[in-house]
């Protein structure tokens, strides 16, 4: 065919398509001749390009269904295109709106630079990829739109478009304006379940214990007494085969957050019946078998049962007598003077003990409470005993009560810290049993200590360092408190602090992956090498988000934005810490991120803004395994999300952990799709 007769055929086609369409631009019309008029053919000028059959979008150019999700407004758009001929082509690139049944809508104008707003690709190999970029600010985000694509090699345009292609932006997250109130409290805090490392010392339980009537022989001579002028014995051991377990323990050194309210009105009877005199007043409620902790307190309510036997000479009988006795143990710490009353830093200890039975040949029992301490600078009280009723009395005694109507007796005592700096404290504790019936002879049954060096679960930790606290306290540094993220506050932070924790290799600070940051206190080893001064947040935030940073263009209605970087600035876990798990040589090495307008029609306010990815210096987007993220978030967001987090609240000194928890954005599965914000 000549080729004046295949630019008629064309011409044709396209007056034809046009004839009965609506006033506009006709999606099946033959292409735009965006580089003018064809050149003139001859029989010989060879194949047409052909494009793909699969044009694509992104970044990250993955699908969800059949529309391809793009993180950033500045679309990029590819697809393959081949020439028989073996010659270069690029590709035109056409978009439009799609509507609801799937077909074109209007179409868009992607580009000033031609009068058709169409983009067109450089020049590429036969068999490659053609891309364009669409410039921000041409596409809105959460509408679906179509893109085909047609050849071009020079000579010869495709005679058709390509199949179309659905693709849609979609933000990683989407947020509404900050709320005008909460009810979120960033530093409240979950009681947990935890299991002791160390909780009888060296000493093996024996099995004998077990037996209805054990002799002497059946005891190890660590758990009995020399023997008296009539030579007899006392043995003393401690039953931790409680039968009141109910549940999956925690593994030693671990936690496992309960949701048990301990703040009803104390159990009637038992251990606890007078929560007058209880040091932690939750712990009467709290269930039997079990141990608690925060930050502050320790319920131990697994000591389990104390057997104490007396035998007389004969090895081979069975005891004169016995006695069973319940023990329980309380631990409060005080973080400063307003809580304590002290200008010391102080920590308190409680136990309670109370028969369940007493033979008479014992006549009565007395318990002595043995502590031991590591401390270097502590002043320690003597141990005050008092009745269930809060009656003092003269230690731990009971006389043979034929009707076995026996009550608690609650020891405590109270140790001051007077040191500088920071120390933790080791603890050990024992009991040792006398018997009236023989004023010679005690057995004394290890309690434990405070932890394996490993762990130390129960080793209170005193300073005067913690930034922000005026006076001198105590706490359990081996409870990891939890940052709450006011989300309804601070959406958009919380938004961008939740998508981090999802995609770093670490996960820093999500409590969802068991993942903690340690706080960067003032009292760290690493020092600036400029200055000699120990390394601070502020020098941390300069590496992420030095002055040379520049915002990502953004809708005008979101306003104000700072760069805010992910771990904080004040963890160990920042990208900008010197010998940190995260750390990176500035930056741009971060996840890129910026917030953006991300209306989505439906007027309700809660998907009005939304987190994009930041392509200016990774084209491809986030890849997920950034070590860190640099964002543009709401300047009022980024400076207040994280103002309560107050070291003087937990008595937070360096490297100490914690969570960080968005709750908001806590229902979503992963970042596969959108997550939504919900009020919380």
């Amino acid at each position: 065919m000549a080729a004046s007769a295949v630019l008629a055929v064309l011409a044709g086609a396209g007056t034809a398509s046009a004839a009965g369409s609506p006033k506009g631009p006709d999606p099946l019309a033959p292409p735009p001749k965006v580089h003018g008029p064809e050149a003139e053919m001859s029989i010989m000028a060879g194949s047409r390009p052909v494009s793909g059959k699969n044009p694509s979008a992104g970044p990250q150019f993955t699908k969800s269904g059949d529309t391809w999700r793009v993180i950033a407004p500045e679309v990029v758009l590819r697809n393959t295109v081949t020439d028989a001929d073996g010659e270069k082509s690029n590709l035109t690139f056409e978009v439009w709106t799609a509507k609801a049944d799937g077909t074109p809508g209007t179409k868009v104008k992607l580009t000033d630079a031609n009068p058709y707003g169409v983009l067109v690709s450089p020049y590429v190999a036969s068999g490659s990829t053609a891309k364009v970029q669409v410039e921000y600010g041409r596409l809105k985000p959460r509408t679906d739109y179509l893109v085909h694509t047609n050849a071009y090699d020079g000579s010869l345009y495709e005679t058709n478009w390509s199949p179309w292609a659905k693709f849609r932006i979609e933000p990683y997250v989407t947020f509404p304006v900050a709320q005008s109130s909460s009810t979120i409290d960033s530093t409240a805090q979950t009681t947990v379940e935890f299991t002791r490392t160390d909780p009888d010392g060296s000493a093996t339980p024996t099995a004998s214990t077990t037996s209805p009537s054990p002799a002497l022989a059946d005891f190890s001579a660590d758990d009995c007494s020399k023997p008296d002028k009539q030579d007899r014995r006392v043995c003393f051991t401690l039953d931790k085969a409680d039968k009141t377990k109910t549940g999956k323990r925690p593994a030693p050194g671990k936690t496992r957050e309960t949701a048990q309210d301990f703040t009803a009105t104390a159990a009637k009877g038992g251990l606890g019946a007078n929560a007058a005199v209880d040091l932690v007043d939750w712990c009467a409620n709290a269930a039997d078998g079990l141990d608690y902790m925060n930050r502050t307190e320790a319920c131990l309510k697994d000591l389990g049962e104390g057997e104490l036997w007396f035998f007389d000479a004969d090895p081979k009988k069975p005891a004169i007598g016995r006695g069973t006795f319940l023990f329980e143990q309380r631990m409060k710490t005080y973080r400063n003077k307003s809580e304590s009353g002290s200008d010391f830093a102080e920590f308190d200890q409680q136990l309670v003990i109370t028969p369940t039975y007493i033979d008479p040949a014992l006549e009565g029992v007395t318990m002595k409470w043995n502590i031991d301490s590591s401390c270097s600078s502590c002043d320690v009280a003597p141990i005050q005993w008092v009745d269930n009723q809060a009656n003092p009395t003269d230690g731990a005694h009971w006389d043979y009560d034929p009707a076995g109507d026996y009550h608690g007796r609650w020891g405590t005592v109270v140790t001051r810290w007077t040191g500088t700096g920071k120390e933790q404290i080791d603890l050990d504790w024992s009991i040792t049993a006398t018997v009236d019936a023989s004023d010679s002879v005690d057995a004394t049954a290890d309690f434990g200590s405070s932890g394996i060096d490993q762990v130390r679960e129960l080793a209170p930790r005193c300073d005067d360092i913690t930034r922000g606290a005026v006076t001198p306290g105590c706490v359990f540094p081996f409870f990891k408190p939890t940052f709450t993220v006011d989300t309804n506050l601070y959406p958009a932070a919380g938004a961008y602090y939740w998508l981090m924790q999802e995609r770093m290799p670490d996960h820093a600070g999500s409590k969802k992956w068991d993942s903690l940051v340690h706080y960067l206190g003032p009292d760290t080893t690493v020092k600036n090498p400029s200055t000699g001064a120990p390394w601070s947040s502020d020098d941390s935030r300069k590496v992420v988000c030095p002055t040379s940073w520049t915002k990502h263009p953004a809708d005008d209605i979101v306003g104000s934005t700072d760069c805010d970087e992910y771990a904080p600035a004040s963890t160990h876990e920042s990208g900008g810490f010197p010998g940190g798990i995260n750390q990176v040589s500035d930056g741009s090495k971060c996840a890129q991120l910026y917030t953006d307008w991300a209306f989505n029609g439906v007027g309700d306010g809660s998907t009005s803004f939304g987190l994009f990815a930041d392509i200016r210096t990774a084209v491809n987007g986030p890849t997920g395994t950034e070590r860190c993220g640099r964002a543009a978030i709401d300047s009022a967001q980024n400076q207040g999300a994280f103002h309560k987090l107050q070291p003087s609240v937990w008595r937070l000194t360096d490297g100490d952990g914690f969570f960080i928890d968005t709750p908001g954005f806590n229902h979503c599965s992963g970042v596969a799709v959108t997550c939504t914000w919900r009020k919380i």
